[in-house]
């Protein structure tokens, strides 16, 4: 028994961007463009893409965001163009980028807060009326192009880092062109990649997942196993490569959309609201240790766990090497996992400012429903430790 969310309308392929104008005059004549503040305009991108815009007749507006969407952010854009009457939000840029153009789109017909609909925060529920929303990524990622959420943070001690979420949140389109992708730098293409493997693994362990997530997950880690390192390294500026990693994103937003993530994303959660600290250097550095506690407390509980076996149908993909026994099946995965933290050198937590003394409030304050395994405190905080 399951259920699916609805997908949008997704343009994938070298070369999409030039119809991007075409595909969004057909909710009006008025976009509000959402971007970062490097990408697009740095490579002449942003300026065609405003003058393909007008020329198609379309008025455009164009807010700028620099960091992970704050209230305060969503709220001052919002009280910005409210009364412009915006037809189609059209985001472009990394996910936080992505996640802003949402949450503005979500809130547009709204004399509220954002937080008033936060989950765990405000207590609200969305009726899920928004302005229409064009998502077009230029990093491969957080697959935000296809999720029916849009992540706030709030950063402090009493931060926060917590969805807004509606199932009519999914993008009206998804447009995906790894040409976008081929100048991102190879620090911010390895954090956004290992983001997408931490989804694309955390989805296929997870209690929840459905023969539907498991064929997207194993086509994604296919995709990405055989070209995360090049793009990172001596072949970024390869269509191709490019393209297999931006696949991968696409595939695991679908597959954490229908059944969840484990306990990285929980940590994603809670140390984001704690720390300034990206979202795609914090799965990096946390997967492998993870999944090492994950398998450890899969073997205690059972093992011959289904989990445990997708760990060693995961370990044969990115290794390319095919091992039956459990035991030597996830050594692989571990191995393959560790070799790119190592080999790409990954930021340890105490760059962050997080130490010993932090764990006890970050692990009471961390949730994973769907996680492969429950792991206990211990386990938690080992994740932890062993990232300072």
């Amino acid at each position: 028994m399951f259920s699916l969310l609805p997908l949008p309308a997704i343009y994938f392929g070298a070369g999409r961007f030039s119809s991007l104008a075409e595909l969004a005059g057909t909710f009006g004549t008025e976009v509000l463009v959402v971007t970062g503040t490097h990408s697009l305009q740095h490579s002449g991108r942003l300026s065609s893409l405003f003058d393909a815009l007008r020329t198609a007749g379309m008025h455009v507006s164009h807010l700028a965001v620099d960091r992970e969407p704050s209230p305060e952010l969503i709220d001052s854009a919002v009280s910005i163009y409210r009364d412009r009457s915006i037809d189609v939000v059209l985001a472009g840029g990394g996910g936080s980028v992505l996640d802003g153009g949402k949450a503005v789109s979500a809130m547009l017909l709204y004399d509220c807060t954002v937080e008033r609909f936060i989950e765990g925060i405000g207590g609200e529920v969305h009726d899920g009326r928004k302005v229409p929303f064009i998502a077009v990524p230029t990093t491969a990622g957080t697959g935000s192009e296809v999720t029916n959420n849009a992540v706030i943070s709030m950063v402090g001690r009493n931060g926060y880092k917590r969805s807004l979420r509606h199932i009519a949140f999914v993008p009206d389109i998804a447009l995906i062109d790894p040409e976008l992708m081929v100048t991102v730098s190879p620090e911010l293409t390895a954090a956004s990649g290992m983001d997408a493997c931490t989804q694309l693994l955390e989805a296929f362990t997870s209690p929840f997942a459905t023969p539907y997530t498991d064929a997207l997950v194993l086509s994604g880690l296919e995709h990405f196993s055989r070209s995360f390192l090049g793009a990172c390294t001596d072949r970024s500026l390869d269509i191709d490569v490019r393209g297999d990693i931006a696949y991968a994103a696409l595939m695991s937003g679908i597959a954490l959309s229908n059944v969840g993530l484990g306990i990285v994303h929980g940590f994603a959660s809670s140390v984001g609201g704690l720390f300034d600290i990206p979202h795609g250097v914090l799965c990096a550095t946390l997967l492998a240790e993870a999944t090492k506690e994950n398998m450890a407390a899969l073997h205690c509980l059972d093992p011959d766990h289904p989990a445990q076996q997708k760990y060693v149908r995961a370990g044969a993909l990115v290794s390319g090497v095919v091992l039956e026994d459990v035991v030597s099946g996830c050594s692989l995965l571990l191995q393959k996992l560790e070799e790119w933290q190592e080999l790409l050198c990954f930021p340890r937590l105490g760059s962050f400012g997080i130490g010993a003394g932090d764990l006890d409030h970050i692990v009471s304050v961390t949730r994973s429903k769907s996680n492969a395994v429950q792991l206990d405190a211990a386990a938690m905080k080992r994740i932890l430790h062993n990232r300072f």
